[in-house]
């Protein structure tokens, strides 16, 4: 059975060695990534890894791997941000409080679809301006769902966490094995 993951993120790639799993090829989907009018974080997320999951051809013996992570403020969903200015305001908006991260996966072959999300909580510390102007100039907000990645220099602003740190990296490991192993995918060397 041959794993193709539905996403261009090194850290996904990363997070999938720790369970020794190795994609046999990386399909990066093309999808408009706009939340609709009203659209709250979490059914936003849930609609992202599917449209990514069913953005990928899929043939026999094959399965899909595609996951969305989104923070979000209250109702607010703060995605990567398009700039240093966006980072910084997403930055400013967290600091000094506890926000939400959803990761939600879909796992897909040619006859069905798996889909599960995580919520974690996380609080940010009070960010000083020096902080928020060194960890811009890092690069690390770059690509990075809410302005800041917790397994980067970012990692040294979150004091407290409730949840699970991989789903706040970008895919919860539990919860990926379970949907891979259902999907028939060998994890851990099992069939």
């Amino acid at each position: 059975m041959r794993l193709i993951l539905a996403s261009a993120s090194p850290r996904r790639r990363d997070l999938l060695a720790q369970i020794g799993v190795v994609p046999d090829a990386v399909r990066a989907p093309e999808i408009d990534e706009t939340p609709g009018a009203g659209e709250l974080p979490r059914p936003y997320c849930r609609r992202m890894a599917r449209q990514k999951a069913e953005a990928v051809t899929v043939a026999p013996g094959e399965v899909v791997l595609a996951a969305d992570t989104t923070v979000a403020l209250g109702r607010r969903i703060l995605g990567k941000p398009a700039d240093a200015a966006e980072a910084a305001a997403f930055l400013v908006a967290l600091s000094g409080r506890r926000h939400r991260v959803v990761t939600a996966v879909a796992v897909r072959t040619a006859q069905r679809i798996w889909l599960r999300d995580v919520v974690s909580r996380v609080e940010m510390k009070r960010l000083s301006d020096l902080e928020v102007n060194a960890y811009l100039a890092s690069g690390d907000w770059r690509g990075k769902a809410g302005g800041y990645g917790i397994q980067g220099p970012a990692g040294a602003f979150i004091p407290w966490l409730s949840g699970s740190f991989s789903a706040v990296v970008g895919l919860p490991l539990a919860e990926t094995a379970q949907l891979l192993g259902a999907a028939g995918y060998p994890v851990w060397g099992q069939p």
